[in-house]
């Protein structure tokens, strides 16, 4: 597998906040279609609206859909590892635990990112600044969701374990995702081929578990809502994910984790006028101590000075 820069160059980290933006927006969109639509359901038309988006705009950027066996194949291990297994594991567990300590945990995937790819991965080998940079990033955004968040903390376990195993698949997926590179599928390419895998994977159960076709119609704004998160969350945060994981590699990518809670914050301030308080900011502020850590750019020069 070959090297990638692991040294994010301004391009990435553009991408890397657009990602950010995009996957905090998210809870926006959930949070007006959820009270109409089933979760699975809503996850479902996520994907399943997002691959007809993404495979409609395949040919009109001159790319050609794969045919081997062996690339549908991976796309199939990537939609479980990214999408199906998280997505279940993680609505399980919010259904036992309260959403901030959900966010807390699910925080913890640049942890195990750091932790797989520097066990699977030469050129992301860990190294002791790297695990600063994690530990003090999620001691960020412990601080910026408020550390009455870790109340029930020792409860309600498997659910709990349950938002950690998501966090786990996500860290291999990162991982996984590499093997696209290798075989030189363009980034648009294999976000189109997961979210189709998922969809896959996910509609059948849906329709089973929570039969939507006899609910009543949602009204204009829920469907609005499902756009944005297809078109916007899921299908444009796809083609970034994986032009990031492309070039700076998975424990880059995923330190997008960080940022999510600060965008999410950002969009609330902003777009609904919530207050912005001192919490917030002194949270950010650690986070951003983390995220140069595990870039360790910064602490290189002025070791040098």
């Amino acid at each position: 597998m070959p090297d990638i820069d692991t040294n994010m160059g301004v391009r990435d980290w553009v991408r890397l906040l657009t990602l950010s933006v995009l996957w905090g927006g998210s809870f926006f969109f959930v949070g007006v279609a959820v009270h109409a639509i089933p979760p699975l359901t809503l996850v479902s038309l996520r994907v399943g609206l997002a691959a007809l988006a993404l495979w409609a705009l395949v040919p009109l950027l001159g790319h050609a859909m794969p045919r081997g066996w062996r690339v549908w194949l991976a796309f199939l291990g990537m939609g479980l590892l990214n999408n199906v297994v998280p997505f279940a594991l993680i609505v399980w567990g919010q259904t036992q635990i309260a959403s901030g300590l959900a966010s807390i945990l699910n925080a913890a995937t640049p942890l195990f990112t750091v932790l797989v790819a520097g066990a699977l991965l030469p050129d992301e080998r860990a190294t002791p600044l790297k695990l600063a940079g994690v530990v003090i990033g999620l001691t960020g955004v412990i601080v910026m969701i408020g550390p009455e968040a870790l109340e029930g903390l020792g409860g309600a376990v498997l659910a709990q374990l349950a938002v950690v195993g998501a966090t786990v698949s996500y860290a291999f997926a990162g991982v996984y995702g590499r093997r696209f590179r290798v075989m030189g599928i363009d980034p648009i390419v294999t976000a189109a081929g997961q979210v189709a895998a998922s969809a896959l994977f996910l509609a059948p159960i849906a329709l089973i578990v929570e039969q939507p076709f006899s609910l009543p119609m949602p009204g204009p704004w829920v469907w609005a809502s499902v756009a944005g998160l297809a078109l916007l969350s899921t299908a444009l945060a796809y083609i970034l994910y994986f032009q990031i994981l492309s070039s700076a590699g998975a424990t880059n990518l995923l330190l997008v984790t960080f940022l999510v809670p600060v965008s999410a914050i950002w969009l609330g301030v902003t777009i609904l006028g919530e207050s912005l308080e001192m919490l917030h900011l002194a949270g950010m502020a650690v986070i951003g101590l983390g995220l140069a850590a595990i870039d360790g750019r910064l602490f290189k020069r002025r070791g040098s000075c």
